[in-house]
């Protein structure tokens, strides 16, 4: 089974609510430890160490993209 990348949720936005709600109140140590268990279940669920490998280079990847981008300029208002 291949890593599907093309959006898949039925309701991006209402995951994207359910997710920011699961982490209300938490301070930045809970949150980092549910992302972890959060990772975790969903790693068991899938099951499969291939997708999971993709799944883990492509996250990385795309973190280490993104810090390797330039800044934006700076905009000065006049």
């Amino acid at each position: 089974m291949p890593l599907i990348i093309d959006p898949n949720l039925a309701s991006p936005d209402a995951f994207y609510e359910a997710l920011i709600d699961t982490h209300r109140d938490l301070d930045d140590t809970q949150s980092a430890e549910l992302n972890a268990a959060l990772i975790l279940l969903l790693a068991n669920h899938i099951g499969d160490m291939e997708v999971i490998s993709e799944a883990l280079e492509r996250a990385r990847r795309s973190v280490l993209t993104d810090a390797a981008a330039p800044a934006e300029p700076s905009r000065r208002n006049p």
